[in-house]
């Protein structure tokens, strides 16, 4: 989410001072020790980088004040930055967000919004505050969330729109033309970070409900049914128009180009994207030909 924002920053002919990016962490099933897509970024620029760990102890805090920014630009950092921190550029900590702030604030915005049906998204540009996504607002950019958007795509589109967000927030800043709104607080969501027990789909809920579910589960942690032992994941899948006498999870049938199932309201969504235990991403109707698919989810 953060690379594009970098490189529009550059374009634009904005001198980076530093980039700062989390240490390499172990990533993929073989646990590799691997850089940030940041830090990719940096080097194949020539940037100077840092990549404390913590910014207690005074140490990290103390290498930017010394590089005496003009301002601190944060794309998915991941860390909540100290007052020490703060307070240091004279234009301020700038954050791009990927909701429409105050609603859904935290790790998963774009998902959140994605998995609770919301028809429309975007991005924020703010002043960075001590406490989580609360400070004063610069600009929004709002975009529709459409009927098959996962949070994937979603993902796509709002980072090439922080990027230009970000730009212009920087200009204005400079400028002393940037606006200051201060959040609502009353009308704040929240959006935590996912995990891989919410993957498991309820079949009782609306099939509009489970769809949404889907997508905003795409392309992580993906959502999953069967048994919990030897899971099938999903990770695409189509509402219909039919709707069914049959109790939740049960599985209609299976014919290309997927396999129908029915949710909590009667109406049935038919998946068209799975992958099983150990297997590969392949066509449900395809997987379902060469494996036992249950009748009830």
């Amino acid at each position: 989410f953060a690379v594009p924002s970098l490189e529009a920053l550059l374009a634009a002919g904005h001198e980076a001072a530093a980039v700062f990016t989390q240490p390499d962490r172990p990533r993929g099933r073989g646990l590799a020790t691997v850089p940030s897509p940041v830090k990719v970024c940096a080097l194949k620029h020539g940037l100077p980088l840092c990549q404390p760990e913590t910014f207690k102890g005074g140490g990290p805090a103390e290498t930017l004040r010394a590089l005496a920014p003009d301002a601190i630009a944060v794309v998915a950092y991941g860390r909540i930055l100290p007052r020490a921190v703060l307070d240091i550029p004279p234009l301020g900590c700038v954050n791009v967000h990927g909701s429409l702030l105050p609603k859904y604030r935290g790790a998963a915005p774009i998902q959140r919004a994605v998995m609770n049906g919301e028809r429309e998204t975007g991005v924020t540009t703010m002043h960075i505050a001590p406490a989580l996504d609360t400070g004063d607002m610069i600009y929004r950019d709002i975009i529709p969330i459409a009927p098959e958007d996962t949070s994937g795509t979603v993902h796509d589109k709002l980072m090439r729109i922080g990027a230009a967000l970000l730009v212009k927030t920087l200009a204005d800043l400079a400028a002393g033309t940037a606006p200051r709104v201060p959040q609502e607080d009353g009308l704040a969501t929240f959006a935590p970070m996912l995990t891989r027990e919410e993957a498991y789909i309820d079949w009782t809920q609306p099939a509009q409900a489970v769809h949404a579910r889907i997508r905003g589960l795409s392309p992580w942690p993906v959502a999953q049914t069967g048994p919990q032992d030897s899971p099938i994941k999903i990770f695409a899948a189509r509402l219909t128009d039919r709707v069914a006498n049959n109790p939740p999870g049960h599985v209609l049938g299976v014919a290309p180009p997927g396999v129908e199932v029915v949710c909590g309201d009667g109406r049935t969504l038919l998946l068209t994207e799975v992958q099983g235990k150990g297997g590969r991403r392949m066509p449900a109707d395809a997987y379902a030909r060469g494996h036992v698919w249950p009748d009830r989810l």
